[in-house]
């Protein structure tokens, strides 16, 4: 998927390559998704010809009605029936989003299958939302209902009706303006929830309970006798909390598609989290990788002096991941800056390759060393592809999803993080791989290799033992941070930018000496105990920094 047209693609446990909405979906909700909450056309579309190929159909003509709308249901209510909170047993709802704007030809069949739905399901077990824009004229203020009046009347007309309206704006809806929007849509001014700008998103929960959208999704699901007030506190500290930063931490993003922000949707996130624990106002600063390079310097002396300036005031530096040749002198540079004037760095996926580059080049004196990804004929490939990948089929042939990493050193800055634990698990998605052959000769000159495969030929995580903090990791940390429960990684990135570092790693040790105790006086613990890891999550390391920053718990 080009990020240009999709952003982010946000990877999955399972190894699944999904839309960004998924990935705001794991972090509001704190849930573990899979593949098949993704639906795409081309899988439905797929699992039906699969299903005529074996002859499941006897021969009829295949048809959008009733056979793909039927794939849809059937699929939609095989997975509903699949925890993913951690929780035995079916959720007592399932939510469904379906993309796009009504009339689309794309989401036709959807539309079709989930009129279909309601019907058959009936009146009390099928709630529909639909979002849609209210204007604000700039010049008068007025508030036009316009847009919402023929989306309903277009829902309605490929036969959905919609219980509930959920308007976007800019300003909450005066009051007339809900009476209209009741008057023509059919609704009651109760059921039209206003979604207006807030100062940050983690507003929007609060938002919703204020004007009792729980209480109007319970109505119409007939759901009365398990309504109660929603728990809220977490998300009332934490955004009365991120409202109130001042102080600034500056981190300046290194990377290719810098001009579509959505790109690196989960690593801005992570960042905030990590940034909001550590009590500071996050800023980040773009810079286009190519910016930095030598060439620009003669073409576009503007835009190369500008890129340099942001790098050199920033006072972390994050190199993400990435794929082709575009852009990499520039982040071998950024590596480069960091590693020399002892900036903070972490480096992701790619990140993590350009700083093995830059320090073969700089440090071993391999000035050809390089990937294969951009010199198949380098004499000193430090980055190589990976044995069993595919370079004829590209979809879904990458090594995706959680994989297991052993950490090899015990006393080093990413262990620390991760609460002294023995393994992490984390999420993947790449081709390339640091080349085994050169572990050797990188570790004599200094570079660390802290973390590993099981196999301890995959390189995980890479140290410099002597920085303040330059991590660099194969996988990508930012799909699994949290509101609340930061990523270790970028938690240490951020405390080393704002001088709080050394108050996150005690907090990850007196975590840990916690966890242990707990879990050895639990009997059904010491297994896990004696296998040297802890049974709580990763998000302990930051409570006692939520503590230090800002004297309030999440």
């Amino acid at each position: 998927m080009s990020p240009f047209e999709h952003g982010e693609v946000f990877v999955l446990d399972d190894g699944g390559e999904v839309d960004l909405d998924l990935g705001n979906y794991e972090r509001f909700l704190d849930v573990q998704l899979t593949s098949d909450n993704n639906i795409t056309t081309g899988k439905i579309y797929q699992f039906v010809l699969d299903k005529e190929r074996k002859g499941d159909y006897l021969g009829k003509t295949v048809q959008v009605v009733p056979h793909i709308t039927d794939a849809i249901q059937e699929w939609i209510e095989r997975v509903a029936m699949i925890p993913v909170d951690g929780k035995e047993g079916p959720a007592d709802v399932c939510v469904i989003e379906l993309g796009g704007t009504i009339g689309d030809i794309e989401s036709m069949p959807f539309i079709e299958a989930l009129g279909q739905f309601s019907c058959r399901v009936g009146v009390g077990n099928f709630c529909l939302i639909h979002v849609s824009l209210v204007p604000v004229l700039n010049v008068v203020g007025e508030q036009k209902t316009k847009p919402t009046q023929h989306s309903v009347r277009g829902l309605r007309g490929l036969g959905l009706t919609p219980n509930i309206l959920a308007c976007r704006s800019t300003m909450a809806l005066d009051d007339n303006v809900k009476e209209k929007l009741s008057q023509f849509c059919h609704v009651s001014a109760e059921h039209i929830i206003t979604l207006y700008d807030v100062p940050n998103i983690w507003h929007i929960p609060l938002l919703l309970r204020d004007q009792k959208a729980h209480e109007a999704i319970f109505k119409v699901l007939n759901l009365p006798s398990i309504t109660e007030e929603p728990s809220l506190m977490e998300w009332t500290t934490r955004a009365a909390i991120c409202d109130k930063l001042h102080e600034p931490v500056r981190i300046a993003i290194v990377g290719k598609y810098t001009g579509l922000s959505d790109t690196y949707l989960s690593i801005l996130k992570a960042l905030l989290h990590a940034s909001v624990a550590c009590g500071k106002k996050l800023i980040v600063d773009w810079v286009p990788a190519s910016d930095l390079e030598d060439m620009t310097e003669i073409e576009n002396l503007d835009a190369y002096k500008a890129a340099w300036k942001l790098l050199k005031s920033a006072d972390g530096v994050l190199v993400p991941g990435g794929f082709g040749d575009r852009g990499v002198q520039g982040k071998i540079l950024a590596a480069k800056h960091a590693r020399e004037n002892r900036i903070p760095f972490l480096g992701i996926c790619l990140g993590m390759q350009v700083a093995v580059i830059e320090f073969a080049r700089s440090v071993l004196g391999l000035k050809d060393a390089n990937s294969t990804e951009f010199d198949p004929s380098t004499r000193n490939p430090c980055v190589i592809f990976m044995p069993e990948g595919s370079k004829t089929h590209k979809g879904g042939t990458m090594r995706l999803g959680s994989r297991r990493t052993y950490f090899q050193v015990s006393d080093c800055k990413s262990v620390k993080l991760y609460g002294n634990r023995r393994f992490i698990d984390e999420r993947h998605r790449h081709r390339y791989e640091v080349n085994p052959d050169m572990v050797a000769r990188l570790e004599n000159a200094g570079l660390s290799f802290t973390g590993k495969d099981q196999t301890g030929q995959r390189m995980e995580i890479i140290e410099l033992p002597d920085h303040p903090y330059y991590i660099g990791v194969q996988f990508h940390p930012e799909f699994k941070s949290r509101p609340g429960k930061p990523s270790a990684l970028f938690l240490g990135l951020i405390g080393a930018a704002c001088g709080q570092l050394n108050a996150v790693l005690q907090s990850g040790l007196e975590s840990q000496e916690k966890v242990n105790c707990e879990t050895v006086n639990c009997p059904s613990n010491k297994k896990a105990y004696q296998n040297g890891y802890a049974t709580k999550p990763t998000n302990i390391i930051t409570d006692a920094v939520y503590s230090y920053c800002n004297g309030v718990h999440s």
